[in-house]
């Protein structure tokens, strides 16, 4: 995912990296009549079972009602190859709970270990609402060499600035979109001085199905799955009336249902933290305003924690001893599972649009008189449509196995003329250098010449608006006085620059 100039993720469809293992694929299988090894967290002694009919477990339920040792060592492996703490940029590793959370981080220093020889023991910790002192963890995240890697469930999902994160990685589902896009922004932030220019999604649960497809305006559909947690983020995000007021009913309607099964000791711990009774507690939030609502969480934070625990974690859960492996690493394109497939469509899509989309007859016919507006609402009409340049290059790699850093329009052109592919700056270059051999300019005319190619680079088209702009207008004096310079042939320039930028370079 690339980032913009500004200090927000450009609109872009999110490229994850799709970690699929044995289990996670087929599930994990216990026959009728098979030994069940259950972990009693009262206790602290496992338990013996017979599987009274066929148990099958999907990814979506690993770590939370079962231990897997062997999935969680197969995703800690597989980390441990693609990242590498002593390089710049920092990670976010989400768990779906504070013990799985421990289990992810003694798996991942072993697997460090085996893969450079050795690592910092503070280069990876839990930060979690159970771990020691963790705000000072958190500014130790964000201000300090180390930790490089932080292994996090829900407390780390919003409200903090690293502009270090390089990797998020989702060892746990998501259901929410909102919460999903507040966990993406940890890692949208720019940072010059690693020279970040794009962050990575690791998926290990196949996360993307399971989000919601409702915009960020709307909570998601009422679903018992969903956390108090995340309603109580969404509760907190949201603006519009409408779904504020479905994310209140939710959350009544949520609680509602909670307390007729909550133990003794937790429902202890909720009301001496809410100050009062759980039905008066209902009764209280069910009269209060949205906005009431917020700031009565915002100060009980630790509540929706406590809901969503239950008995505060000590239900028994599974423990699994079945043997995984990697299988594969996918890329996500969408509704296509391979590259090649994806730039197929792509064609399909320029084929299907080329008479309802003015500017592709532009693109494909007289790219030099493409204007700055037309290439931004092409932009975002094919970014909408899920191909932005980003996607479209990493497909191409992936393809190719050639890292071609061409442009958007490169792309249409190659899906619809077969035009060679060439990387965008080269093709400034060698437009560039067609031009100054045109004729015997002046020093201050190839100076400025040279100046119009940086330019190309950046905004890729260069036209009368933008000479009126930044260093043309503070120092060159803006079009009329650069015109001058050119003996009042500038117009005619820019359009040959044009010209030689679209023609075969390959």
């Amino acid at each position: 995912m690339i980032l913009t100039n500004s200090f927000t993720l450009w609109n872009e469809t999110a490229l994850p990296i799709r970690i699929v293992t044995a289990l996670s694929e087929d599930g994990m299988m216990w026959q009728a009549g098979a030994e069940m090894e259950y972990f009693d967290p009262i206790t602290g002694t496992i338990n013996l079972v017979h599987a009274p009919d066929e148990v099958k477990l999907e990814v979506e339920q690993f770590n939370r009602q079962v231990i897997t040792e062997e999935f969680n060592r197969v995703i800690c492996e597989f980390l441990a190859a693609n990242i590498d703490p002593s390089l710049p940029g920092k990670t976010l590793i989400f768990c779906v709970k504070d013990d799985h959370a421990d289990i992810v981080v003694n798996l991942l220093k072993q697997a460090l270990i085996a893969q450079y020889g050795s690592v910092e023991d503070d280069a990876v910790i839990k930060i979690t609402g159970k771990a020691d002192k963790p705000l000072q963890l958190i500014r130790r995240f964000k201000n300090e060499a180390n930790p490089k890697i932080a292994v996090t469930v829900d407390l780390l999902t919003t409200g903090i600035d690293v502009p270090e994160i390089c990797n998020l990685v989702f060892i746990r589902r998501v259901n929410s979109r909102i919460l999903y896009e507040q966990m993406l922004g940890r890692a949208t932030r720019r940072c010059d001085e690693i020279k970040k220019e794009v962050f990575y999604i690791y998926d290990a649960v196949n996360l993307y199905p399971a989000l919601s497809p409702l915009s960020t305006m709307k909570p998601v559909a009422i679903n018992p799955k969903i956390s108090f947690t995340q309603l109580v983020e969404e509760l907190n995000t949201v603006n519009d009336s409408t779904a504020v007021a479905n994310i209140v009913d939710q959350l009544l309607a949520k609680l509602q249902r909670q307390q007729r099964k909550l133990g003794d000791s937790n429902r202890d711990s909720i009301e001496a933290a809410a100050g009062m009774p759980m039905a008066d507690m209902i009764n209280h939030l069910r009269q209060s305003d949205p906005q009431q609502l917020k700031e009565w969480f915002k100060q009980r934070a630790a509540i929706a924690q406590m809901l969503d625990a239950r008995d505060g974690g000590r239900q028994p859960v599974l423990i699994s001893r079945h043997a995984d492996e990697l299988r594969r690493v996918e890329r996500g394109y969408g509704n296509a599972q391979k590259p090649e497939d994806y730039l197929d469509s792509f064609g399909a899509y320029l084929r299907e649009n080329m008479n309802k989309i003015p500017a592709l007859i532009v693109v494909t016919t007289r790219p030099r008189e493409l204007t700055r507006a037309q290439l931004k609402e092409l932009r975002l009409m094919l970014d909408l449509a899920g191909y932005s340049e980003k996607t479209l290059q990493v497909a191409w790699r992936e393809m190719t196995n050639a890292d071609i850093a061409a442009s958007i329009i490169g792309f249409i052109r190659q899906a619809t003329l077969g035009d060679a592919l060439v990387p965008y700056e080269e093709r400034v270059d060698k437009a560039m250098k067609k031009i100054l051999a045109a004729q015997n300019w002046t020093p201050p005319q190839r100076k400025w010449l040279e100046r119009i190619g940086k330019q190309l680079k950046v905004e890729f088209i260069v036209d009368r608006e933008a000479l009126d702009q930044g260093e043309f207008k503070t120092q060159g004096g803006g079009f009329v006085r650069l015109n001058k310079a050119f003996n009042g042939h500038l117009e005619d320039i820019l359009v040959q620059i044009n010209e030689a930028l679209w023609q075969d370079v390959g």
